[in-house]
């Protein structure tokens, strides 16, 4: 069984929140399906398509194999020098990492209004670009962007291998077949 969920802004990828974080909502608030577990994690403060399944090998495959699109909106205007250093290849603190694919969204249509918003300064402006990365590091997105100058405001996964977030509202879920 493979579920594809529409994580919201604030929630953790587990089913039980640990003591003393500042998140309080889980996967348990929102899906009821048993004996399903995420196939990698979502960090709280982003958002989009996170894939569970009862399938250990599946889950590990997914994880560790397939690619990732996100769509992330960064401060600043992105130039085509930008994403050529991330498709490149960047030096993070773990060693180097690279987008597949990195583009910009020129005429994005921005998804459903995040709660709380983006924080917004009138003198910077904001793009949004799009990154496939065929792994999963902690807050790679985030680290890459900034190592190229370009501060990531807002991220949205919108894709894992064959799986696209369309049609999920942030907190709905559906079931597929494999």
């Amino acid at each position: 069984m493979v579920v594809l969920f529409n994580k919201p802004y604030g929630v953790l990828s587990q089913f039980t929140a640990e003591p003393g974080s500042r998140w309080r909502q889980t996967l348990a608030d929102f899906i009821d399906v048993p004996d399903v577990y995420p196939c990698g994690r979502l960090d709280a403060d982003s958002e989009g398509l996170l894939v569970l399944t009862d399938d250990g090998r599946l889950q590990a495959r997914i994880a560790r194999t397939m690619s990732k699109t996100y769509d992330v909106q960064v401060e600043s205007e992105a130039t085509e020098a930008h994403l050529a250093r991330l498709r490149a290849g960047v030096m993070l603190n773990d060693g180097p990492a690279r987008a597949l694919e990195a583009r910009l969204l020129p005429n994005f249509a921005e998804p459903w209004p995040r709660v709380p918003p983006i924080r917004a300064r009138r003198q910077i402006p904001t793009c949004w670009i799009e990154l496939v990365l065929d792994e999963g590091r902690n807050r790679q997105v985030r680290r890459m962007t900034a190592a190229v100058g370009l501060p990531t405001l807002r991220l949205i996964r919108v894709a894992i291998g064959p799986w696209r977030l369309v049609g999920l509202s942030p907190g709905e879920w559906r079931c597929v077949v494999v």
